[in-house]
């Protein structure tokens, strides 16, 4: 994953970033199963997680590929609902060309 990549001091290896990377996304995904977190779809079909706060410098992009990759089924419904609260599915392409949130979805930027 692209956010594996990007060490966040020049003293991390990979594999802690690996390891960081990871660990945010599982803790992302338990807060989601536990309604701590929520899941946003956005118009363009991007997603954003509001009160998701301890990120590690990892995407909402990156951390919803992990999750539906290695996540549970209860964050994975999370998911589900936001998708159906939205009235729309994930965007692959909404995704992959950067549109994300800041602000818990109230608005949407394509880049910076």
């Amino acid at each position: 994953m692209a956010c594996e990549t990007v060490l966040r001091n020049k003293n991390q290896t990979r594999a802690e970033r690996k390891k960081e990377v990871r660990d945010a996304a599982k803790a992302l995904g338990q807060s989601l199963a536990m309604g701590l977190v929520k899941a946003r779809v956005g118009p363009q079909g991007a997603i954003t997680f509001e009160g998701w706060n301890n990120k590690d410098g990892v995407s909402d992009a990156c951390a919803l590929r992990l999750i539906m990759a290695e996540g549970s089924g209860a964050a994975k419904l999370a998911i589900a609902k936001a998708e159906q609260l939205a009235g729309r599915k994930i965007s692959s392409q909404a995704l992959n060309s950067g549109v994300h949130s800041h602000d818990g979805g109230k608005t949407w930027n394509s880049g910076h």
